[in-house]
């Protein structure tokens, strides 16, 4: 067993949150599902910035849809497409092993959708007509104009993937829509047990941006929380999570063979040099969840993370919610800290999706000309 093993023997997913036409090869993603106990994929448009932009893999397929006379947003949608589909067939025995718990492949909306409800379940369809595959996740962010989008989606029998959730009350807000979409998936006749969805509650930016605040006060009180509340802002809504998925409301819905929408865990690279490079898998280890990493996440933790690693308790819950009061107590607003991160994260996805479009119309230029 690899040390990943480890971490997944206590019932949390092991998701790779990359993907390339490189990794889609032998020795990438089949290698990584034995070798690193990887179980799902993630992607978004930071991801397919990178993948396209900063190698030649792509540049094949780019000039025959050039030849063909195929416009950028084609080129876009056909180049991921290719990889979401080939993911999704990698991971399908994985897929099949597990139930449907694991095996999934996630791919996003458009990020300039974010604030329009209507646009992103038309595009999230569009996708799932696109990919047409048993394992895919559309991503959808947790937005106020996202949190309807996605109980319709869910309604409508499609599986999500709630991306960019930074807020407490907006992780409720998820959780809620999702057991709201399964009812009126049921009350139209429909089959809940097909569908899977994942909330994906972003870690290692908390630290950042508040870390940042902290350092601006700069008081004992305050330095001493440095560090610590991205993991208490996760184990805080793993305590959510707990309260949701309990009692008559979900009962109701899990005999009907409902699947409970698990906690995954992004942005769990560390940020800080000053930080352990696995400090966001090593302390957020717990069943029912997923842990998305990027492949130096994974590395790092295949080098010296623990072989078995202990499981956050109660009692570290209810921690969690203390240092999260003392944010507040030393003048951080966490209501502030949370609507910052949410709007960079669109902002940068944004910037990146515009980016990479930018990058694929030069080329097609390029090539045209």
């Amino acid at each position: 067993m690899s040390r990943l093993d480890g971490v997944a023997a206590k019932g949390q997913s092991i998701w790779l949150d990359s993907i390339s036409r490189k990794l889609l090869e032998p020795d990438g993603l089949p290698r990584m599902m034995q070798a690193d106990a990887i179980t799902g994929v993630t992607s978004n448009p930071s991801i397919f910035e990178e993948a396209i932009t900063s190698s030649a893999d792509y540049d094949e397929p780019l000039a025959e849809m050039t030849k063909r006379g195929a416009s950028t947003d084609d080129i876009y949608t056909e180049l991921v497409a290719h990889d979401i589909r080939s993911a999704c067939d990698a991971m399908r025995p994985v897929f099949d092993r597990t139930g449907g718990l694991d095996g999934f492949v996630s791919v996003e909306v458009s990020p300039e959708l974010a604030h329009d409800t209507q646009a992103t379940i038309k595009e999230a369809h569009a996708w799932s007509g696109r990919i047409r595959r048993p394992n895919l996740l559309i991503k959808v962010p947790a937005t106020i104009e996202g949190i309807p989008a996605i109980k319709w989606l869910i309604g409508d029998g499609i599986s999500v993937n709630v991306t960019l959730i930074f807020a407490l009350d907006r992780y409720r807000d998820v959780m809620g829509a999702y057991l709201g979409g399964l009812e009126t998936l049921e009350a139209q006749g429909g089959d809940v047990s097909r569908i899977a969805s994942v909330a994906s509650f972003f870690v290692s930016r908390f630290d950042t941006e508040a870390d940042r605040r902290l350092e601006a006060i700069g008081t004992d009180e305050a330095l001493a929380l440095r560090g610590t509340t991205a993991v208490a802002n996760t184990r805080a809504a793993y305590g959510a999570f707990l309260e949701t998925f309990h009692g008559p409301r979900w009962e109701r819905l899990e005999k009907l063979g409902a699947r409970i929408q698990r906690p995954l865990w992004a942005s769990t690279s560390t940020k800080n040099p000053a930080y352990s490079d696995i400090l966001y898998v090593e302390d957020l280890v717990i069943g029912k969840t997923v842990n998305t990493m990027p492949i130096k996440t994974i590395e790092a933790y295949q080098d010296h993370g623990p072989e078995d690693p202990p499981v956050f308790t109660a009692e570290d819950i209810d921690a969690a919610r203390d240092t999260l009061a003392l944010l507040g107590k030393v003048g951080v607003d966490y209501d502030d800290v949370v609507q910052t991160l949410e709007d960079e994260g669109v902002e940068k996805f944004a910037v990146a999706y515009q980016g990479l479009l930018d990058s694929i119309e030069k080329k097609r230029e390029a090539l045209a000309g």
